[in-house]
């Protein structure tokens, strides 16, 4: 005979089973992030993703906390020859040569970005007027893979130095960050961050 417990909380149907995932879209996946340190951290994920899975970086996130001395841009952007060979060698992290030099290269324009305008939460976050764009998607295929607000933050920061900074790149770092609310109405986390 079935317990009466309360049944699990119905999530959107891209996390599926994996406690991992699942714990990283209850917690963290769409809450607005204005912590400059934690966006420039999902910038570097984000670019990190491209052709790969989402899982395999959250897989790999606490290794790129450690490979990439905290995500503290001014650590990464002095990195030199050898750091670069140690990332390389990694198992931990990605280890692809572009990647890893977009990295650097991103962290050197952050910081450019964060000399000229000061703030950078407010910059990133002017792509949705500062505020979360609110959407009511029914289903995962609903959601779009890019919007005309990640195209301009694509061309800003590409503009700006910035690599693998692809409008789609960029939608999925404006859902992590909770720019949008792209949770679908029946799971649990729609309502909450609205």
């Amino acid at each position: 005979m079935k317990g009466n417990g309360p049944s699990p909380p119905i999530r959107c149907a891209w996390c599926g089973d994996d406690a991992l995932y699942q714990d990283y879209h209850d917690r963290e996946w769409g809450v607005p992030l204005h912590d400059e340190r934690a966006l420039f951290e999902f910038l570097l994920l984000e670019g990190a993703q491209a052709g790969l899975s989402w899982i395999t970086i959250l897989r790999k996130r606490e290794n790129y906390r450690i490979a990439f001395d905290g995500f503290d841009p001014q650590a990464i952007a002095r990195y030199d020859e050898g750091k670069i060979a140690g990332l390389l060698g990694d198992p931990g992290i990605v280890r692809n040569r572009l990647k890893v030099a977009a990295a650097i290269g991103n962290a050197r324009a952050y910081l450019a970005l964060r000399e000229e305008c000061g703030n950078v939460d407010a910059w990133l976050w002017q792509f949705v007027d500062g505020r979360p764009r609110q959407n009511r998607w029914q289903s995962l295929s609903e959601v779009p893979a890019s919007t005309a607000q990640s195209d301009a933050m694509s061309r800003a920061l590409a503009k700006r130095g910035f690599k693998f900074v692809g409008s789609t790149i960029c939608y999925a770092f404006m859902q992590a960050v909770g720019m949008v609310n792209d949770h679908t109405t029946d799971c649990f986390r729609h309502a909450p961050l609205r």
